[in-house]
């Protein structure tokens, strides 16, 4: 995923490879050195066989392994057999690391490191991989950060510091620059539509209280201690009886794409549609494509509907096949891989009308996704 963004990475390799690539790629290279991203889960997987073949190979490389304490793109599961940071130093060094050093959130709990690893606050980051850029042989920067959707669910629970403050931006001060993003290229800083053009403004459901955000230049930000925000005033909602829907005639596979968005229920609705069709005595069938859901990213689902299971040969919605589309969210629905399983004669329907902030947002402020009749 980080190929997609403007990091200057560059390759890909399997679960556990990250590195050893380097090993054939380096001696017919100009480039000395190279940095090589692995994550915790990853490093507790396989990750230490990498290390230890680099060593063996007396490459020039700094492996960066980020210690976010769960498993972040699948659910936020604990790793198993987790090891601590200052752990993961001591494999680091005894597989024969020449160098191993920490950069730590100020805000989290210091963990304990081995007393030859140095250990740095993260404004001092790219200082650190400069000086381990001039090293010869294999080193180590353990980035230890909790995962930003961890933070909000373990805060919400209890079980992680929360910060006694809160950062807003008053749109009257704001002139949509979009230098915050810039330097804290967080999705919790989203447009803000006024009579006078774009502003931004702050999520404060999505905040995870880093505040790297207050790091530009700008009189617009106020910072709020000791206050929660206000909650919305609840109402009553009484759902009238809903007519019974017409179901298609099940002659054939009827094919039913859903999108939206992480947190929305997308995955939920396709669920609860192939579990009432398997009840029946149907065939039904479920594709999930939500890797990305808990960074709050596209989310869609392939929904197959059949009189029996075995009219179902494929799970996956070919091109021009859906027969109906509820789109959870105008973005994930207009997107290309989303538009072409749509046929013809298919149905759409909006469940959300509403569209979500691009990726791009943060970092580009004039970007835009304006709804068109």
């Amino acid at each position: 995923m980080v190929q997609w963004m403007d990091r200057e990475t560059e390759t890909f390799t399997q679960m556990g490879g990250e590195g050893a690539n380097w090993i054939g790629q380096a001696p017919f290279s100009t480039r000395k050195h190279i940095f090589q991203n692995l994550g915790d889960g990853t490093y507790f997987h396989s990750g230490l066989l990498a290390i230890r073949a680099a060593v063996a190979a007396g490459i020039n490389i700094t492996f960066k392994i980020l210690y976010n304490d769960a498993v972040a793109m699948t659910g936020g599961q604990a790793h198993d057999g987790g090891l601590t940071p200052g752990q993961i130093a001591r494999e680091v060094l005894a597989a024969g690391a020449k160098r191993v050093v920490a950069v730590v959130d100020e805000k989290e709990e210091q963990p304990e490191f081995p007393s030859d690893v140095a250990v740095h606050e993260r404004d001092r980051l790219a200082v650190v991989q400069r000086e381990l850029a001039g090293i010869e042989g294999v080193t180590a920067l353990i980035y230890v950060q909790t995962c930003a959707a961890e933070k909000r669910r373990r805060r919400k629970r209890g079980l992680f510091p929360d910060p006694d403050k809160r950062v807003f931006i008053n749109p009257e001060v704001c002139e949509g620059c979009g230098d915050c993003g810039v330097q804290s290229n967080c999705v919790a800083i989203v447009p803000l539509e006024t009579p006078f053009g774009r502003k931004r403004q702050i999520d404060q459901s999505a905040c995870n209280k880093d505040f790297s955000c207050l790091k530009g230049f700008c009189p617009s930000f106020v910072t709020v201690e000791d206050a929660d925000p206000r909650a919305r005033e609840t109402t009553e909602f009484d759902l009238p009886p809903l007519p019974e829907p017409q179901a298609p005639d099940l002659t054939r596979p009827w094919n039913l794409l859903i999108t939206g968005v992480g947190g929305t229920g997308v995955v939920t609705v396709g669920a609860l549609l192939t579990m009432a069709a398997h009840l029946e005595g149907k065939g039904a069938s479920e594709m999930q494509m939500a890797g990305l859901a808990q960074k709050g990213g596209a989310v869609t689902i392939h929904c197959r509907l059949a009189p029996r299971p075995e009219d179902i040969n494929a799970i996956r919605i070919a091109a021009g096949e859906a027969d109906a589309v509820i789109g959870g969210d105008l973005v994930v629905t207009a997107a290309p891989k989303t538009l072409a399983p749509w046929s013809a004669a298919a149905r759409a329907s909006f469940a959300i009308p509403t569209r979500s902030s691009l990726g791009s947002s943060p970092m580009t402020p004039s970007s835009s996704c304006r709804a068109t009749p």
